[in-house]
């Protein structure tokens, strides 16, 4: 029996990938559980795989538990249809997305086919694993920690190592440090009421003269 290996990568985690091989025989659904025995999800929510081109762009869709306009349109159930009704190209693709609700959007691409099966493996069988898949509802906002987190109040003092010591230490150097300004200061007051050190000496020559 031929095999196909795939290769499936997130959409937006491309350094997390899965090489699985597959029966040709086996259906679109037990790709679906592969996928998720080798991410270690949840694979029971509503999920699609789509024909798709090298742009992976979005053709035929496949699914597993439809919602009823995906019933009313007719849409193929992954459980009855063989992976080998789709094969058309040697590096065919397919766009995948994994629960609609909160989903995660894969790429599913073939990478070689492979003409004899490995006696006394069992298939799908995951030949390739790279990367720690995020979690499977890692993706989605939580209000109840946000808002417990916003509730909690920022001690800024305690955060920073506030010590009251350390503020009366200061204040002891600020005080040492601006008496030198003061002193200045009275100098040069008395400097514009003409009492510098240089007009009593000049005071002193004049009376010399006489």
């Amino acid at each position: 029996m031929a095999l196909y290996r795939f290769r499936v990568t997130f959409e937006d985690y491309d350094d997390v990938s899965r090489d699985i091989d597959i029966k040709s025989n086996q259906t679109f659904l037990d790709l679906h559980q592969a996928i998720h025995q080798a991410t270690g999800y949840n694979p029971e929510y509503s999920s699609s795989f789509y024909i798709s081109n090298d742009q992976w762009m979005k053709g035929e869709e496949i699914t597993y538990l439809p919602n009823q306009k995906r019933i009313d349109r007719g849409v193929s159930l992954m459980e009855k249809i063989k992976l080998s009704s789709f094969i058309d190209d040697p590096h065919q693709k397919f766009y995948y997305t994994f629960n609609f609700e909160r989903p995660f959007d894969f790429h599913v691409e073939l990478m070689k086919i492979i003409l004899e099966d490995t006696p006394g493996t069992t298939y799908p069988a995951v030949v390739r694993s790279v990367g720690d898949p995020p979690k499977q509802f890692g993706n989605v906002f939580n209000p109840a920690v946000a808002a417990a987190a916003s509730e909690e109040d920022f001690d800024f003092l305690n955060e920073m190592g506030y010590n009251p010591e350390d503020a009366d230490e200061f204040s002891e150097v600020s005080e040492a440090v601006d008496e030198p300004e003061e002193e200045k200061k009275d100098e040069e007051d008395e400097d514009d009421f003409g009492f510098g050190d240089d007009e009593f000496e000049d005071d002193d020559k004049s009376g010399d003269d006489y």
